[in-house]
């Protein structure tokens, strides 16, 4: 009975990583770019159990027989095995504003921060007064020449991420980008996004402001190669993976699931308590 009690404790600890990933993946739905979390767990090693009414083998004239048969197996719990982020594609949502990128495909946008590179599919930027292309809290938009400068109403951005301005205007010219298809012959080319992916990106480590970092087991990060790069979307952003009904969904699966392992370990103490009691008064 004392197995009971850890196993259904240890179900109660599942339930508790389970319920932490799905509050964080609502408390994020609106948060572009995110991808959401869910705990996987492992069993610990199960016990085999065998019949021992009888001990030895029973012989006969052709053979003989285990007596102790292998009835089968009981398990003995489970465990925190990881916390997997699920990459799909989240929605793209058009803003009409040249600053909002989308990722449309596997692959990251790559940034310059305090902390060093890191990586995020939040493409929703902003121009600094040194018109450099930057995250909201101010962290460099990385090309693949260094920090990307542009114009900042005279820049278009094609889906391989290159991205080119129109030299015969003024830094602060008020029109947008939505000239004549002749007016960009004479364009100048800029830079390209560094978008970057990674050989085993389960492993990325999430450190916060829609950020991940790359880990020893995920690989260093890659710029992802003609072919394979994603598509960008310019005045678009990419939502979040989360469907809120489903996680609504899991956690009410979670509490019932709790609820069912706190009556079992109530019931395991009574049964406890009364094989004590009754032992005793024997």
């Amino acid at each position: 009975m004392i197995r009971g009690i850890y196993t259904a404790a240890s179900g109660m600890v599942a339930q508790m990583h389970r319920m932490d990933s799905i509050s964080n993946n609502l408390a994020n739905v609106g948060l572009t770019g995110y991808k959401r979390d869910t705990a996987i767990h492992k069993a610990f090693p199960e016990l085999l159990l065998r019949r021992m009414n009888d001990n030895g083998v029973y012989k006969f004239p052709l053979g003989s027989v285990d007596t102790t048969p292998i009835v089968g197996t009981v398990g003995t719990g489970t465990e925190l095995n990881e916390v997997f982020t699920v990459f799909t594609q989240g929605g793209l949502q058009q803003t009409e504003n040249p600053f909002d990128l989308a990722l449309e495909g596997e692959g990251f946008f790559a940034v310059d921060t305090p902390a060093g590179e890191r990586y995020t599919r939040n493409g929703s930027f902003l121009i600094n007064e040194q018109s450099f292309l930057v995250t909201k809290n101010g962290e460099f938009v990385l090309g693949e020449n260094g920090p990307i400068k542009i114009k900042k109403h005279n820049f278009v951005i094609d889906q391989d991420g290159v991205i080119y301005q129109n030299s015969t205007f003024a830094e602060d010219d008020s029109r947008l980008v939505s000239l004549e298809e002749n007016e960009w012959e004479n364009l100048e080319r800029v830079d390209r996004l560094r978008l970057v992916d990674f050989q085993r990106k389960r492993y990325l480590k999430k450190v916060g402001n829609s950020f991940w970092r790359s880990t020893e087991e995920s690989g260093a990060a890659e710029i992802a190669a003609t072919g394979k790069r994603p598509r960008i979307r310019q005045g678009f952003l990419e939502g979040s993976n989360v469907n809120p009904v489903t996680e609504m969904v899991r956690m009410i699966e979670v509490h019932r699931s709790y609820e069912a392992n706190q009556k079992l370990i109530q019931s395991e103490d009574s049964l406890l308590s009364r094989l004590i009691n009754d032992a005793v008064k024997v």
